[in-house]
């Protein structure tokens, strides 16, 4: 067998059998201090796929840069065939000021394709598609929901993409969602450049959360598996399929108060079940907000305090509500059990 050639990344090689971080230059802070976009490259000895794993487009969104932390602690990753590039924060400038926007306000992930001669988001977008994305076959984007709201652990992927489907089942999230491309996103120009990618979205913003670290780290190992680059050894197969959830709606706050809720994500709700209710701070009035249909919360705020119009549940109609409880519970038991997660083993 022929020797693999070396991987390329800016200015760096990396030997196949390999691994080491590159410092991609984005830009300098006012006071002259460089900023770069770190990728951890892992070439391995043999053939095969090049994924790319990212993190941090949105700089509040922490819990992907743990999933990536664990990620790359992993022994599996020594049997790599192929080459991953993993990118534990893209949003540098957002993560250090613990905000979803890049300074200018905008939102990098609204940036795609970008262009050399536009604003920060669109020169970093551009930099990232240009030498990361269009290097690779496939890819896997971490998320989570905004500040204040949480989400179960779940994968997004677009209606129009029958052939994604098969790798987002085979991640094992607790939910697969349809959910349209949206203009300047790092999926939507992904897909022009050839690539498929998987969106997770899982937890709560500036927040860790373990079951949707665990889903995450649980899910990419899979995937990988599934592209054959990785073995099957000490990769569990998911206990139950995913719910595929055909569409999806928020449930709004009636008027601005105070929130109590009683339903967490994840659970299972009949037709006109009370999920919350809002009232006003003397306790004079009270509005319950109800389920329209029966599903399964996906997402929901977790502030206690609304207005009117605030979003409050996300929730995902399934097409047996019954089984759906047992996949979540099934899939919890499992990522709770699961020994590859020991902690002696992660830190």
């Amino acid at each position: 067998m022929s020797k693999r050639d070396d991987f390329e990344l800016g200015a760096v090689r990396i030997a196949p059998g390999s691994r080491k971080t590159v410092e991609l230059p984005i830009s300098t802070l006012s006071d002259h201090t460089p900023v770069n976009m770190s990728v951890h490259v892992i070439h391995g000895k043999r053939p095969g796929p090049t994924l790319f794993v990212s993190a941090g487009i949105h700089g509040d969104e922490v819990i992907g840069v743990e999933i990536v932390r664990r990620l790359l602690r992993t022994p599996n990753l020594n049997s790599l065939r192929g080459t991953l590039m993993v990118i534990p924060i893209v949003n540098a400038f957002g993560f250090l000021n613990r905000s979803r926007y890049l300074p200018d306000r905008r939102d990098l992930n609204r940036c795609f394709p970008g262009s050399s001669g536009g604003s920060l988001g669109s020169r970093m977008a551009q930099m990232f598609l240009k030498d990361v994305v269009a290097k690779c076959d496939f890819g896997i984007d971490l998320h989570s929901a905004a500040i204040n709201r949480t989400n179960l652990p779940q994968i997004r992927i677009s209606p129009d993409t029958p052939s994604i489907l098969a790798r987002a089942k085979a991640f094992g999230a607790p939910a697969i969602v349809r959910s349209p491309l949206r203009e300047g996103s790092l999926r939507a120009a992904a897909r022009d450049e050839g690539v498929d990618v998987l969106l997770f979205e899982a937890g709560e913003g500036l927040r860790f959360d373990e079951f949707s670290v665990r889903a995450g780290v649980a899910g990419i190992l899979r995937v990988m598996h599934d592209m054959g680059s990785l073995p099957r050894k000490g990769i569990s197969k998911a206990k139950a399929a995913s719910i595929l959830c055909s569409s999806s709606k928020w449930l709004r706050a009636p008027a601005g108060g105070l929130l109590r809720t009683f339903k967490e994500e994840g659970e299972v709700v009949a037709e006109g079940e009370v999920l919350a209710a809002v009232c006003d701070p003397f306790g004079d009035e009270e509005i319950e907000i109800s389920a329209d249909f029966a599903g399964l919360i996906i997402g929901r705020a977790v502030m206690p305090i609304v207005n009117e119009g605030d979003a409050v549940y996300h929730i995902a109609k399934v097409a047996s509500p019954q089984k759906a409880e047992t996949t979540i519970e099934d899939m919890t038991a499992q990522l709770e059990a699961d020994p590859l997660f020991d902690e002696d083993e992660i830190i």
